[in-house]
């Protein structure tokens, strides 16, 4: 929770979800989903892990260094930070996506046009 209040603050719903699974196994089959309100007063039926699942999905397709084993790792970790900085910046400001017609950056109002990854340099000098 503390990390939630850091990062969005008091005003924020925010809600637990605990999937249960029927053994320990990879492939174990989940028996149960538990939600719990933490903050806020959140929608419980419409929450979900789907969304941050398809995102670590991306990432990790999109990031060798996230593989799994794989050879593509960083040394140091600055160059691990800077990757992932990358990625993201890339993901939210450059790449179009096909479900929302454009960026996500466009599309929650902080940007007006598609960047290119010449501006995407420009922005970290």
């Amino acid at each position: 929770m503390e990390a939630v209040e850091r990062a969005f603050g008091m005003n924020v719903d925010y809600a637990q979800i605990v999937k249960v699974y029927e053994s320990e196994a990879a492939d174990a089959e989940v028996i149960r989903v538990d939600k719990k309100t933490f903050a806020g007063r959140p929608d419980l039926k419409a929450a979900t892990t789907s969304h941050v699942e398809r995102l670590n999905g991306t990432t990790r397709l999109h990031m060798r260094r996230l593989t799994r084993l794989t050879y593509a790792f960083s040394k140091k970790k600055e160059n691990f930070e800077a990757a992932v900085a990358l990625h993201f910046a890339y993901y939210n400001f450059v790449k179009r996506h096909n479900t929302l017609r454009m960026t996500p950056a466009m599309a929650a109002g902080i940007e007006r046009d598609f960047w290119t990854v010449g501006n995407l340099v420009e922005a970290a000098v």
